[in-house]
This record gives C-alpha cells, sequence and structure tokens, in this order.
C-alpha cells in the first residue's frame, strides 16, 4: 500500500464525526492546529469533509472571540486534563482556557481560493479570534502567551525561563497524569513543568477565565516566536481575504493596524547573541538561550530585516551539519538538547511545513526543499509519527498521527497560494 494510502486511511480512522483527534489513545479530542493542518490533507481528497474539520473548530469558539486549544465532546477518562480540571469556560463546549497559534486563516485562505461563499462563511469568526489575540493577549505591542500549551511548543527549553519564576501552587489539586500511560515517560515533560502548568490551570479557572487578567496577573508572561509569525502571517493572509471579499474600509484598516504593529514588535524577539528569533520572559526581559524550530518562522512570516534574515540562515545551516533529519525543535548545540523528549529536539511536522513553505516564498528554495525532504524521509522510514528523532528519523511519542498524514498528502497535492498581500 502506498504511504499516500496510508496517510489518508490514517485520517479517516482518526475521523470522529465532524472533526478529527490527532491519534487516538493520547489525544482523544479536537485540538486547534491540529485541525487547521489536518484540513490542509483532508482537502486532497474530500473537501467537503475539509470544510467541516474547519467549521466544527469555530463551534468551539468563545463569546470573546478566542478558539480554544482544545474542544472537549466528551469526558474521556484515559485524557488529562480534561473538562473537569479545567473548570467552566464561557464557550458552547467545553474546552480550556487558553488558545493555540492561529494558523487557521492561512489554510482557510489556500482553501477557499476557488470557494468565496466558504470564504465569506467564517470570516467574521477568524477576524474575532486575532482581535482577541490583539486585545487579550498584547502587552506593550507584543502578543504574549501565558501557558507552554497555548504555544504549542509544550516543553520546549525556552519556556524553562518563565516556569524557573514560578511557584507551585500550594493547595495544587491532586492530579493523576495520563499521557505518560500511553508512551514512555521519559520523552514527556518533567512532573515538575506539569505541575506549574496546572498551576496556571488552576488560576485561570480561580478568576473565571477572564482573559485580560490571565494576561496580566497570571503566573506566566512570555513572547513567543511561534505564535507571533504566525498570527503576523495569518494577519496578512486575513487581509487578502477581507479585500477580496470587499470588507469595510475599517475592518481592512484594523487588520493593517495590526500587521503593522506585528512589524514592529519583530525586534522584540530578536537575540542578537544568538543571531535567532527567541522567546523571551516578558516581565524580565530576559530572552531563551537557543535556536528553536519557530526561529525560521521569520520566512513564513515575511519579517525581520536582511541582516536578521542572513543570520538565521547560517544558523540552519549549521544545524544542518549536526542532524541527519531537518528541523529539530532545539538547538542540537544546546546542553538540554535531547533528541527524542518531545520538543526539547524531535523533528515536528506542521513546523517543517511552515518553515519550508517560508523559505522557498522568501527565495531560499534549495534550504526550504532540504526541510521538506528531510520530513518525507522521516515519514518513508518510520510512517506517521507526532514527531521524529532528528539524528534517526525515527518516530517519536504517538503513532498514526493526523497532522503527519495531513502534511504529507498536502505535499503530494499541492495548491498554488495566491501571493501574500
Amino acid at each position: 500500500m502506498s504511504l499516500t494510502q496510508i496517510a489518508i486511511d490514517t485520517l479517516v480512522k482518526n475521523d470522529r464525526g465532524g472533526f478529527t483527534i490527532p491519534t487516538a489513545g493520547l489525544y482523544p479530542y479536537q485540538w486547534n492546529w491540529d485541525s487547521a493542518f489536518i484540513a490542509l490533507g483532508i482537502a486532497t481528497y474530500d473537501m467537503d469533509r475539509a470544510w467541516a474539520e474547519i467549521t466544527s473548530l469555530l463551534d468551539g469558539q468563545w463569546p470573546d472571540g478566542m478558539i480554544p486549544s482544545i474542544i472537549f465532546r466528551s469526558d474521556d477518562p484515559a485524557y488529562f486534563p480534561g473538562p473537569s480540571r479545567w473548570g467552566s469556560t464561557p464557550g458552547d463546549i467545553p474546552s480550556t482556557g487558553v488558545s493555540q497559534p492561529p494558523v487557521l486563516a492561512t489554510i482557510v485562505r489556500q482553501l477557499t481560493e476557488d470557494a468565496p461563499t466558504r470564504r465569506a462563511q467564517v470570516f467574521d469568526q477568524i477576524f474575532a479570534w486575532h482581535k482577541w489575540y490583539h486585545e487579550a493577549r498584547t502587552v506593550d505591542g507584543i502578543v504574549a502567551t501565558v501557558h507552554p500549551w497555548e504555544t504549542g511548543r509544550d516543553n520546549c527549553p525556552e519556556w524553562n525561563i518563565g516556569l524557573d519564576q514560578m511557584n507551585i501552587a500550594p493547595d495544587l489539586a491532586p492530579y493523576t497524569r495520563m499521557d505518560n500511560k500511553h508512551v514512555n515517560p521519559q520523552y514527556r515533560p518533567t512532573q515538575e513543568q506539569y505541575d506549574k502548568y496546572l498551576t496556571i490551570v488552576q488560576f485561570g479557572d480561580s478568576i473565571g477565565w477572564d482573559q485580560r487578567r490571565l494576561t496580566d496577573e497570571g503566573p506566566f508572561l512570555m513572547a513567543d516566536p511561534n505564535i507571533h509569525f504566525v498570527l503576523l502571517r495569518a494577519d496578512k493572509d486575513l487581509l487578502a481575504m477581507a479585500q477580496r471579499l470587499g470588507k469595510a474600509a475599517a475592518v481592512q484598516d484594523e487588520i493593517k493596524g495590526w500587521i503593522a504593529k506585528g512589524e514592529a514588535a519583530t525586534d522584540y524577539l530578536w537575540n542578537d547573541d544568538l543571531g535567532a528569533f527567541t522567546a523571551r520572559d516578558i516581565r524580565s526581559g530576559v530572552f531563551s538561550s537557543g535556536f528553536s524550530n519557530c526561529s525560521a518562522l521569520c520566512f513564513y512570516a515575511d519579517a525581520g530585516t536582511p541582516e536578521q534574515r542572513a543570520r538565521v540562515l547560517d544558523n540552519l545551516r549549521r544545524i544542518s551539519g549536526a542532524v541527519e533529519f531537518m528541523l529539530p525543535s532545539w538547538d542540537p548545540d544546546a546542553a538540554d538538547f535531547e533528541p527524542q523528549r518531545y520538543w526539547c529536539g524531535p523533528v515536528w511536522p506542521q513546523m517543517n511545513y511552515m518553515t519550508a513553505l517560508g523559505l522557498t516564498e522568501q527565495g531560499e528554495p534549495e534550504l526550504g526543499q532540504q526541510i521538506r525532504d528531510d520530513l518525507c524521509r522521516a515519514i518513508e522510514k518510520s510512517g506517521f509519527w507526532e514527531c521524529f528523532n532528528p539524528l534517526t528519523g525515527d518516530g517519536c511519542v504517538g503513532a498514526n498521527f493526523s497532522w503527519t498524514a495531513a502534511v504529507w498528502l498536502s505535499w503530494q497535492h499541492e495548491t498554488k497560494l495566491e501571493g501574500v498581500a
């Protein structure tokens, strides 16, 4: 059986009737940015089902515009923390109280190039989500994050700066982890990290998930290159859709203001000592100390100066010489690089997808192709895993993984994307 057919079968098996789980057992719900990438893959063989993936995600949107990181349509005892731990959230469907990187506008733009009615159907909801990011999650002009889970890069060493300043809540309610029962615990976040993740959740629940208070008063506040560059790219794609749909000038001007703000804030993330865009603790100003797999998303967002981009390319080429498969999630020259521990080293398909696309669009097609080819080689060797060891290409964490299958399918059936506005 061909890998393409296996990829389709993977997505079909993970379909739960209108939404697709990342993989059975470990992740039994609908994840935000997973669904966006999944829709990109399903669209290669069933556009109506792909569109249902997007609209089902939007069903979980909160009244304030936020689209949560996870939508809980059940309470599966095999997963923690489930809806009961997150408490009472204001959406129509129980959910987490934090969001995830907003890739949706970029993917909707691509999928609706010849479907203006569908584009119009979801525009206002996506606009509201972006507005939420720019109002509820912005501090002094930079979009912030209040939880490592919101970044999509849960235990990346970048977050240790903010986590190290946190205290575990003395009244933290007891819990039993389920993630390390599905996979080898040595490849998952540590227990101390998990206690701090749950401390943030407990604080959010205690304030009724008031998102502005969570940003201003919560125990964790950092700037994330992943959210920053994904949102900046998505704002540009949202503007292109607004222009094509003939949206009111006030709407277009508001989006243009977000783009200008994002471009101005890009320097805040520039770590000149490393020659990279890195996470930064907003309260202390301290930068993280390594090149991650979102550092090169400046190309995806068409951001950064020529000098900054040149130094990012230097880092990419250095890292390429240290691993067999690009792009590791953490700098292989860093002391805390671990090639199989979740976001401490493995190659992540959705990150390779965005990085390769950005490099190709911005005049670095050879490096973009290498990042594509390396992921494809890992898939050909090991199958559709959640992520891959950058030294060996072995699969890591979850098998039969939806976004890996979706990225494979997308690259086999590429759709021409109109130029970014």
